[in-house]
């Protein structure tokens, strides 16, 4: 048996893979990301199920324009007459070639690593992203030979949008004339593919593969079929321990030869330096702790725009950019409670630096740097995430500088009115919208239809407008700021209108939405936690707050979050699945968002006073989720959503930043 070297990386999973059933491996993925929001990602197998799948997906304004640049490698190991194959891809429903059949286990750290035992040689496969570029580094050691065998190595590239997939029409171009291979397309604005392998010779051979198949994309209603382009292959003969690199490097105006080289030694060294900062940083004092630091990372990306560099939130991979709604419920657990302040200020800085009529926007444009504005709740957000790095870092020169006045102008521009109709009502609570938007969290629209319009007022957005108001008046007053009195008077103004306008007594539980005409949803939803949940909830009884968990635990809570929708609904759907409208109408009309658990922890902890028994008992709650953490979908990662029906299949964005964020916030609470 081959054994790895020693190194100080956190471990995140191994699995050893003969016995295992394939439908099971072929479920489980790896993601590997860097800090310009590129990424590499597949299964435990090495087969691509998803056409967001590939070794390498490049940014080339970062953190958007992505490219999946190069798709995969068919890898084969000669012995005489006996070929071995290392590679597993999908053709319609049969895996080609099997290189699974090989395949003896499974780990990341780090890296992701392959083990492979062949009959006359032992192969250690390990890929590693660059965090600094879009250079992703295969390594092959070759250990225990016994005879000379032949290594061959095809890449397939793709170079097209990441959200698309390639047919044999695309016209790609090959230059080997320099040190290392220049693969072009011929949309100028497709980038450029610079591959690489010293150790082996390249044979021009270009050949087109057809119909690669992606079985996610198929369950997604999505194209499912692809076809790669492959230049040639690099091919070479090992005779005795050796050490192979290969290295693909994505980017514009890229040229062979002359480009920095770099070093997969000193990239390793990087990575495992930078893993340990995150744990230090974070006061990790687990497992679960320091492999939730080194999910946290993931999502953390640079954003290079006209006023620079500065840093964001993804929202989720693979096909999430930085949505304003998902940073700053993500914020106090991605960054504050990991204990990086620095990337939280510029996060806040970042969104603050874009409001516009008193908006924070809700996501940039996946193409360009445009601002999106359609949420009413992102603003709020960001006013409780500015609020809680004040009190995490006692920062109040940044935040009286570059966040109070943007918090000061949502607040004005909400009570007198922007966009989508947002704006205070006669009794101080906000109405946003009509039956043709959806600007809360819950904004599935597929076409003309909005699944879950939620337009008049909305729970949540009240108790976060309430708690946004009463941090203001809080804050004024401490600092002897004149317009404290002013807030103070709001926040009243609110907090006696909540419980009015949003308890059913009948129910006994808080009104989803209040429509314009003073009708009322009384769906039964998870919205209503957060008016126990939040720092400065509004003012219910402390009858009422127990009433308010207890049917959320009761009707909604599951071992991975809470349903979106109570099961006896008629509009109720156990499972997210189907076509792309079906999803969408699931979405948030059952579905389970795994973000809930954070709110639900911490309003469960609130009414029963924080108490060790409680504490215990949310302990409990929180175990299927981290167990998922490292066995289930994205080793490593928490998915977005999950089936509302047993067994609770995990759906949408394999890795999802509030999904991680409120698992790591829940942790924290938890402690005794």
């Amino acid at each position: 048996m081959l054994i790895a070297q020693k190194t100080s990386s956190e471990e995140i999973v191994r699995i050893s893979i003969p016995g295992r059933a394939l439908e099971e491996l072929l479920g489980k993925e790896w993601l590997l990301t860097n800090q310009r929001g590129s990424y590499a990602a597949s299964t435990v197998l090495g087969c691509n199920t998803s056409g967001y799948h590939g070794l390498l997906i490049g940014s080339l304004t970062p953190p958007i324009n992505r490219t999946m640049a190069l798709s995969n490698c068919l890898e084969t190991v000669t012995c005489g007459s006996q070929v071995f194959q290392l590679s597993t891809f999908e053709f319609g429903d049969k895996l080609i070639p099997g290189g699974y059949a090989c395949l003896r286990e499974f780990w990341r750290d780090d890296a992701v690593h392959f083990l492979y035992s062949l009959n006359p040689v032992e192969v250690l496969k390990t890929i590693r992203l660059a965090r600094d570029s879009d250079t992703v580094i295969v390594e092959y050691t070759f250990r225990n030979i016994r005879e000379p065998v032949e290594f061959l190595l095809r890449p397939f590239v793709g170079l097209r949008d990441f959200h698309m997939l390639q047919k044999s029409d695309a016209r790609l171009t090959c230059d080997d004339s320099g040190s290392g291979l220049l693969i072009r397309h011929d949309t100028p604005t497709a980038g450029e593919l610079l591959l690489d392998c010293p150790a082996l010779r390249f044979e021009r051979d270009a050949q087109w593969w057809y119909n690669f198949s992606y079985r996610v994309n198929r369950t997604r209603g999505l194209a499912c079929a692809e076809d790669l382009w492959a230049p040639g292959s690099f091919r070479g003969q090992v005779g005795s321990t050796s050490h192979i690199v290969f290295q693909a490097r994505f980017g514009e105006h890229l040229r062979p030869g002359r480009e920095p080289s770099v070093d997969a030694d000193l990239v390793r060294s990087e990575l495992v330096e930078h893993q340990g900062d995150l744990i230090r940083t974070a006061k990790a004092q687990s497992r679960i702790d320091r492999v939730l630091s080194l999910a946290a990372d993931q999502f953390i990306i640079t954003r290079g725009d006209a006023a620079g560099e500065r840093i964001s939130i993804l929202a989720g991979y693979p096909w999430f950019a930085d949505w304003g709604r998902d940073a700053f419920i993500a914020l106090p657990g991605l960054l504050l409670a990991t204990g990086r302040h620095e990337e939280a200020k510029s996060v806040l800085t970042t969104f603050a630096a874009a409001a516009d009529q008193g908006m924070i926007p809700n996501r940039f444009d996946d193409r360009s740097h445009t601002a999106h504005f359609n949420s009413v709740d992102a603003s709020l957000w960001f006013i409780h995430a500015a609020f809680e790095y004040l009190d995490a870092t006692g920062d109040l020169p940044v935040f009286s500088r570059e966040l109070l006045p943007v918090i000061r102008w949502i607040i004005d521009s909400y009570h007198n009115g922007t966009r989508f109709n947002i704006h205070a009502d006669y009794d101080g609570l906000i109405l946003a919208g009509d039956s043709s938007t959806q600007l809360t969290w819950m904004d599935a629209k597929c076409g003309d239809v909005t699944f879950t319009p939620r337009y008049g007022k909305a729970v949540e957005v009240n108790a976060l407008w309430h708690n946004a108001l009463c941090r203001m008046s809080r804050f004024c007053k401490q600092k002897h700021l004149p317009d404290a009195s002013r807030y103070a008077q709001m926040a009243a103004k609110v907090g006696g209108s909540f419980a009015v306008a949003f308890w059913n007594e009948e129910q006994g539980y808080l009104n989803d939405t209040v429509m314009p005409d003073g009708s009322v949803d009384a769906s039964l939803r998870p919205n209503q936690i957060l008016a126990v949940s939040l720092p400065y909830g509004p003012p219910l009884t402390r009858q009422q707050q127990r009433a308010v968990v207890t049917v959320v635990e009761r009707e909604l809570l599951t071992p991975y979050g809470l349903r979106t929708l109570n099961r006896q609904d008629a509009r109720y759907k156990g499972r997210c699945e189907g076509s792309a409208y079906q999803r969408d109408e699931a979405y948030h009309q059952g579905t389970v968002w795994a973000w809930l658990i954070g709110p639900f922890v911490e309003a469960y902890l609130k009414v029963r006073d924080f108490s060790p028994e409680s504490r215990r008992e949310a302990a409990q709650m929180l175990e299927p989720l981290t167990r998922h953490l490292t066995q289930e979908a994205c080793l490593g990662s928490i998915s977005e959503i999950f089936d509302s029906d047993p067994p609770h299949t995990p759906r949408g964005c394999p890795a999802q930043a509030w999904s991680v964020a409120e698992l790591i916030r829940a942790c924290r609470m938890v402690r005794p």
